[in-house]
């Protein structure tokens, strides 16, 4: 398996808390929207994270191609190598996040906030969620809530090489998010507090620290 499409998991699976922290809620909002539905709660759950992870991969497919496009133009192998140490330095403030050590990746989203109060009322038309297929479009739009996790795996994106590349990176990451988040929207309250354990988080945001520090520290490597 690519190393790239491993560590995007693994970034999904040990940030999974911020992810509950984030859309954990709106497993409410689609529990009280489907009430009165002859479907299971647990299938509106599914296709709404389907319709999330969807417009993840899509956001990695045009940043990957846009990125290569970029860099075939300007010729220089090297924006590619400067663009992963700035990958690689964002995983590190992302696992400085995670632990509650420093908050500054909040101000990524900052950037995201202006462009979801756009997008954000398209998503009230789709409730209540008539059917669970509804779920999958509610799903994609809430995919673009301004997130420090997602913007940090975007950056890998960028650097994967290309548009395809780029879609499966944010697929895997998309994919190590999907777990908790539906066993957490259909009740699985245990797991919220597993993951939420600060031991689980430091661990995780260690983890995280060492990656972020390998990628830099090959990325410079191909600068020598």
């Amino acid at each position: 398996m690519n190393i790239d499409l491993l560590g995007a998991f693994f970034v999904g699976m040990m940030g999974t808390g911020h992810c509950i922290g984030m859309c954990g809620g709106i497993s409410a909002v689609i529990s009280m929207n489907t009430t009165n539905s002859k479907h299971p709660r647990w299938l509106f759950i599914l296709l709404y994270n389907c319709g999330r992870i969807l417009s993840y991969s899509m956001f990695g497919f045009i940043i990957g191609g846009v990125f290569v496009s970029i860099a075939s133009t300007s010729g220089s192998y090297s924006a590619l190598v400067y663009l992963r140490i700035f990958a690689g330095i964002l995983m590190c403030l992302l696992a400085l996040y995670i632990a509650n050590w420093w908050k500054g990746l909040v101000y990524l989203e900052v950037i995201g906030k202006q462009l979801w109060k756009y997008i954000s009322p398209l998503t009230k038309p789709l409730l209540p969620l008539k059917t669970p297929f509804h779920a999958i479009p509610f799903g994609f739009l809430w995919g673009w809530l301004p997130c420090g996790l997602v913007y940090s795996t975007l950056s890998w994106a960028a650097v994967s090489g290309g548009a395809i590349n780029g879609s499966l990176i944010m697929l895997a990451f998309g994919i190590g998010t999907l777990p908790a988040m539906f066993l957490v929207g259909v009740g699985a309250h245990a797991l919220q507090s597993f993951i939420n354990n600060l031991i689980t988080r430091n661990i995780s945001a260690l983890l995280l620290l060492t990656y972020g520090t390998h990628t830099v520290y090959i990325a410079l490597h191909q600068l020598i």
